[in-house]
């Protein structure tokens, strides 16, 4: 088992009072929660009573130093993508319960936002907690398997999907992939596609995310 995440970036809610959300924002392969924390600044307005945390993963890249991985990502085959996601997912998991026990919240206060990798990991960890986040955004990302599901009650946050049509790492035909395997499973989905945009993400795709958020957070429950 991965060891346990306890380092990483954060921004304390703008408000200035205790956390009523949290944002979990997971970095993809070679990253880090430092560049991850980035998109933060610029959600802060809408959700000004938001803790947004950005670990970083366990692992270091063994590709790039600097860096941190999931897991070992050596390619996109799906069962490689699927043994990946499974290994890393219940460091993450332990984070979530974590955070939401010492800041008393629960998983309907509670946002998973990814990017490559990390989306990978937010639609993996998302679909499989007993109890539904308040929503899920996956940029420039792609579902790594859903047969582990078959026969099982899945959680079932609404998700946001953006990606740019120029990716050269993950092709964007993964976004309309796992948009049709979440409508399958009965998942409410929305997808942005960013025309010309390569492997990161447009400030079109960032408010679209920023706002998809906020209406979560702010729905009924």
């Amino acid at each position: 088992m991965l060891s346990k995440i306890i380092n990483g970036a954060s921004l304390k809610p703008r408000s200035g009072g205790l956390p009523k959300q949290i944002v979990l924002l997971l970095h993809g392969f070679g990253s880090s929660g430092t560049d991850m924390i980035s998109l933060a600044p610029q959600w802060q307005d809408a959700l000004p009573d938001a803790l947004f945390l950005a670990p970083h993963a366990p692992q270091r890249c063994g590709m790039m130093a600097a860096g941190y991985q999931w897991w070992g990502l050596s390619g996109l085959a799906p069962s490689a993508l699927a043994a990946g996601a499974a290994s890393a997912a219940p460091p993450i998991n332990a984070f979530i319960d974590r955070k939401l026990s010492q800041y008393n919240l629960t998983d309907e206060n509670l946002a998973l936002v990814g990017f490559s990798q990390g989306t990978m990991m937010a639609l993996h960890v998302g679909l499989r907690r007993s109890r539904p986040a308040a929503a899920i955004v996956g940029y420039s990302g792609m579902l790594t398997e859903t047969t582990g599901l078959a026969g099982k009650e899945v959680a079932k946050p609404p998700v946001m999907l953006v990606h740019g049509t120029a990716d050269p790492v993950v092709p964007v035909a993964a976004l309309h992939m796992a948009e049709s395997e979440l409508k399958r499973l009965g998942v409410s989905v929305t997808s942005h596609v960013s025309y010309g945009v390569a492997h990161n993400v447009d400030p079109v795709g960032l408010r679209l995310g920023r706002d998809f958020v906020a209406d979560a957070f702010s729905a009924p429950a």
